[in-house]
């Protein structure tokens, strides 16, 4: 997937975070920890990218479908991973 130019991208910006395809590994990693031991991660900044089964690819994609066009969705997951702890690496 690209990494930039999707409607999630403002909340990303507003919580101080780079919409790159590093945040999105994290952003997958936090939010979806199961579908993400499945995968392999391969992102760069302009895009974001997963390898992995077509069934866990399939989960990633539908849970990623729900979010990218979210802004107050990456919002409650960014707000979420950092009370947690979790650090973004973008």
């Amino acid at each position: 997937m690209n990494a930039g130019g999707l409607a999630a991208d403002v909340a990303v910006a507003a919580a101080g975070h780079e919409p790159n395809g590093y945040f999105w590994v994290g952003l997958v990693q936090f939010a979806w920890p199961d579908i993400a031991e499945g995968l392999d991660f391969d992102s760069e900044g302009g895009m974001f990218c997963a390898v992995g089964s077509p069934s866990d690819l399939a989960r990633l994609k539908a849970a990623l479908e729900a979010v990218i066009t979210s802004p107050e969705a990456v919002h409650d997951i960014i707000a979420r991973a950092e009370s947690s702890g979790f650090e973004f690496d973008d």
